[in-house]
């Protein structure tokens, strides 16, 4: 590809170095591009038929990328949160579905580190959980592979309200039963780390009560049901988790209890990790475009790059993915404990911004590269439609990123107009 219509971090050694990274972390980008021609050829099978991608989590399991951010001390690969971010990107740009899914799988662990040890916990709750996370490391080290089911039919996976599948407290452990919607992984998850509700006698249900466990996909009383026909990113098979009277052992906690609301608040950075999915996305629409209007695809040797039209429509998504990783490198560099009010609203910024470009840069690949992008021989109609499902990912949607943004610059803490 001609270097200069490349974007300026297109390149994993420019995206490493921006983020202060080393040579392991370029290492795993490496292993990401070797595996990712299997996975783009892959991918129009997934999407036709809306099934799970099997085979490329075979290849990411042999490649040991199921253990990526389980620390190394427990036997995995050690990445951070920056690293993990590259690595999702470059999965995005292979096959979005597989780093849409595997952003589900990895959060078990992520969130389950460093994360949580940056937190305020009794010494006797680090004790306990040092041994449960554990349990679900080894498994992951093993190549088990978890889901992260977070979606209800209410406001709770938006953060505003508590959740509504509960755990009630039984002897050695908790009875589980809900309801959990685009539940990705349905059926080829091995265990289901499930946000709910611990129910307290005589207390109403509390956000501040969120418990955080595994489910096992053997489990009695757990059931998966419903259709999965939808626009995009057809091969997450999101469909509806039934939880019915489901034991789960203490021992199965991912998090302290109480604890995941803290992390909520304290970490908001949690919340980001699938823009990494979809600036991937719009990265390979964008590159895509170039090799069509230069006559690279195979089978379709017309150049069409001579036009004022398309070159203004390319300069156009330069532009945009441009602006869309230099708020995605500064949003993700900025992730920590406790962020500033300014770099919060960056993080809600470029959910937004990588979310709404990401479908406008597949819009105007489609336009400019005209009526033959249209068929599922190519995959920029693909592209286009799993873009559009971005915006609409919980719990930070882009109307959920734009209410909150709008408010937070207008409201200082405790304001109101009473």
């Amino acid at each position: 590809m001609n270097e200069n219509l490349a974007p300026a971090f297109s390149s994993p050694a420019a995206a490493v170095r921006a983020l202060g990274l080393g040579e392991e972390a370029l290492r795993l980008l490496v292993a990401v591009d070797e595996m990712g021609p299997a996975f783009a050829e892959r991918a129009f099978r997934y999407d036709a038929d809306a099934s799970f991608p099997f085979e490329n989590y075979d290849d990411l399991r042999i490649a040991g990328f199921l253990k990526l951010c389980v620390p190394k001390r427990h036997g995995g690969l050690g990445a951070d949160y920056r690293a993990y971010m590259l690595v999702s990107q470059r999965l995005g740009f292979w096959c979005g579905t597989t780093a849409n899914t595997f952003n589900m799988h990895v959060a078990n662990s992520l969130w389950t580190a460093d994360l949580v040890d940056t937190l305020d916990l009794s010494r006797r709750q680090r004790a306990e959980h040092e041994t449960r996370r554990a349990l679900h490391y080894g498994r992951m080290v093993e190549g088990a592979l978890y889901a992260q089911p977070f979606s209800e039919a209410s406001s709770a996976a938006a953060g505003t309200s508590p959740f509504g599948t509960t755990a009630k407290r039984v002897d050695r452990g908790f009875v589980l039963d809900g309801r959990k919607i685009f539940a990705s992984l349905s059926g080829a998850a091995d265990f289901y780390g499930v946000l709910c509700t611990e129910l307290k006698a005589r207390a109403r249900a509390s956000r501040r009560d969120t418990m955080f466990v595994a489910v096992s996909a053997k489990a009695e009383g757990l059931s998966i049901v419903g259709d999965w026909d939808p626009l995009g990113m057809r091969g997450t098979v999101s469909r509806t988790l039934i939880l019915k009277n489901v034991f789960v052992p203490d021992d199965e906690q991912l998090m302290p209890r109480g604890i995941y609301i803290q992390a909520a608040r304290r970490w908001p950075h949690m919340f980001m990790t699938l823009t990494a999915t979809y600036l991937g996305v719009m990265q390979a629409a964008y590159e895509f475009t170039l090799r069509y209007l230069r006559g690279e695809i195979p089978g379709i040797s017309v150049k069409r790059r001579m036009y004022p039209t398309k070159q203004i429509a390319v300069a156009e998504m330069l532009v945009k993915l441009e602006l869309a990783w230099a708020i995605f490198l500064r949003a993700v560099a900025d992730a920590k404990l406790d962020p500033s009010e300014e770099e919060r609203a960056r993080a809600l910024a470029c959910q937004f911004t990588v979310m709404e470009h990401c479908n406008d840069v597949c819009r105007l690949a489609i336009r400019t590269c005209g009526g033959q992008s249209m068929l599922k021989s190519l995959p920029l109609e693909r592209y286009y439609r799993d873009s559009r499902c971005g915006s609409l990912m919980l719990p930070w949607t882009a109307e959920i990123c734009m209410d909150r943004l709008g408010r937070s610059a207008l409201y200082r803490p405790g304001e109101t107009d009473e």
